[in-house]
């Protein structure tokens, strides 16, 4: 049986863009990953000094990679993707272990 995995994004976003556009933008996609198959749950944080985590939680790693390579062609994610600084962009993906709600 395979364990549910959890996608890790860190990144900071391109000057000039605005933290509560940049919401807006993340909010719109959500509406997209909400029917990607194996989708579970979605957070995305803010430290202090602007770096953004996301983490996704996936069914398996054939969902979270099917997700990866549709992302980009999905003109409701343009506005998301744009927003963000892609040299800074740091991607894990891991098994789940533990999970308290």
């Amino acid at each position: 049986m395979s364990k549910n995995v959890i996608e890790t994004v860190t990144f900071t976003l391109n000057d000039g863009v605005r933290r509560e556009d940049f919401i807006a933008a993340a909010r719109e996609m959500s509406s997209w990953l909400q029917t990607c198959p194996g989708f579970i749950c979605r957070r995305l944080s803010r430290t202090e000094d602007g770096t953004w985590i996301e983490h996704v939680q996936w069914e398996n790693m054939n969902a979270a990679k099917s997700a990866a390579a549709e992302i980009g062609k999905i003109r409701g994610n343009a506005a998301f993707l744009s927003a963000i600084n892609g040299p800074t962009v740091q991607l894990t993906h891991s098994e789940l272990e533990v999970a308290l709600s």
